[in-house]
């Protein structure tokens, strides 16, 4: 199974800037902050854009699952209209 499958395609973008992209950014940044003189900022760099990367994939693959569960949901719903008639009382 691919990551992302093509059905995913029909939902829109996340942002850009959502939390999973920024906290891995973070993190990815936070990799080699602790010794400054050993690390460089070009690895810095480098894992931050990989850490925003992964993450903004991460939250992609998180929605499509969402909308997947949804559709399904609402599917068996649509299918069993007498097992979710409104409460009177």
């Amino acid at each position: 199974m691919a990551f992302l499958p093509d059905e995913s395609r029909s939902l829109p973008p996340p942002p850009l800037l959502n939390k999973g992209s920024v906290w891995l950014g973070f993190a990815g940044w936070g990799q080699f902050l602790s010794p400054p003189a050993a690390a460089g900022i070009h690895r810095q760099v480098l894992f931050a854009t990989l850490g925003c990367f992964v993450g903004y994939h991460l939250v992609k693959r998180t929605e499509y699952v969402h909308a997947k569960v949804d559709r399904e949901l609402f599917e068996y719903i649509r299918h069993h209209p007498v097992d979710f008639q409104p409460a009177t009382g």
